[in-house]
């Protein structure tokens, strides 16, 4: 009698699931996020488009002695012009001054009557650090404030005056030098070498400091604010007094390994503003990007510690990481800022 031959068991097949099927899922899903986490890191992303600086401007800058620390512009002008300045700003903050150079030029702006945001249109300012904690600085002013501080007071006051090629220049207290130009700026030193060397230029700006150049590129609107900081002290010092009041902020996106930042704002309805961080790498920059992120977002789904106008300012943060660069972007309407005027 013929035997039935048993029939050929049917290989196993092996699962995806468990075993050594698992392990090999697990390192092909690890593989492909970490090569997606590199091309995303070496990926450049497009930018905005970055407004141009004014003919007016740009010659204004390109007299700057030396190089620079920090470099500010306010157009005030231009504010006082937009929808938000008018309809939104509280009158207590427009009477406020722009910013405060120190009790000379404070006391100087009481005595004249200045209110620095009616009476200057434009104001641009560079700091240069000299030593440990001791910063120089040139501003430059036009507007209305030229006639507040006509030449008489100054021959009056001065405690000394200096004749050059193209202006005079009075020396008002020890550290405070300053000067008219022609019928439209003032410009103000904390030494008499500044203003001369603003006065009469060796060379262009742009080309002696291409690090500060490129960063005053990087800030996408040049009309209203903006400010370039390309050492890497002032761009620590000044996110660390932005973020000193958020305890869950100060300690986030490696603050301290910023090494250049800038930032740009323009008023319309709203406010549209955009910073940008440079690091040393992409990877820092990568995982900065990460860790603000994750922060936002969490602060933003936080209703027990965080206001409902907080909450919808963060849903209107964007961050990205675009090669060194860590940029922020915001669009903000005129609606977050009356419901936070508004709060009792």
């Amino acid at each position: 009698m013929q035997s039935i031959p048993e029939p050929t068991p049917l290989p196993v097949k092996r699962s995806l699931k468990k075993g050594p099927g698992l392990l090999i899922s697990i390192s092909l899903v690890s593989m492909l996020c970490f090569l997606g986490i590199v091309v995303w890191v070496n990926w450049e992303k497009p930018r905005i488009q970055s407004e141009t600086l004014s003919t007016e401007l740009k010659k204004l800058i390109s007299h700057v002695p030396g190089r620079s620390d920090a470099l500010i512009y306010i157009g005030m002008k231009d504010i006082r012009n937009s929808a938000f300045w008018q309809k939104v700003m509280p009158d207590s903050i427009k009477q406020a001054p722009i910013i405060s150079m120190g009790k000379t030029l404070d006391s100087l702006s009481l005595s004249r009557g200045i209110v620095m945001s009616e009476d200057i249109d434009t104001l641009f300012i560079s700091f240069r650090q000299t030593g440990y904690k001791k910063n120089d600085f040139l501003g430059v002013a036009s507007g209305k404030i030229i006639d507040k501080i006509p030449e008489t007071f100054l021959k009056t006051k001065s405690l000394e005056s200096i004749s050059t090629k193209n202006a005079t220049i009075y020396k008002l207290e020890k550290n405070f030098w300053l000067t008219r130009l022609g019928s439209k700026r003032i410009a103000v030193a904390n030494n008499r070498e500044m203003l001369e060397g603003f006065i009469q230029p060796s060379g262009s700006f742009f080309e002696r400091d291409s690090l500060a150049a490129a960063l005053i590129d990087k800030a996408v609107y040049k009309s209203h604010l903006w400010f370039a900081l390309p050492s890497a002290e002032w761009t620590n010092g000044a996110l660390q007094s932005l973020t000193s009041a958020n305890s869950d902020m100060k300690g986030l996106g490696n603050l301290n390994r910023i090494m250049h930042l800038a930032l740009s704002a323009r008023f319309n309805e709203g406010i549209e503003a955009e910073t940008e961080w440079v690091y040393k790498t992409r990877r820092a920059a990568f995982f900065a990007s990460t860790f603000l992120w994750g922060a936002v977002k969490l602060t933003g789904l936080s209703e027990s510690r965080t206001s409902p106008q907080t909450r919808e300012l963060l849903r209107r943060v964007h961050i990205e990481q675009n090669l060194e660069s860590v940029i922020i972007k915001t669009d903000l309407p005129e609606t977050i800022f009356r419901k936070s005027i508004n709060q009792p």
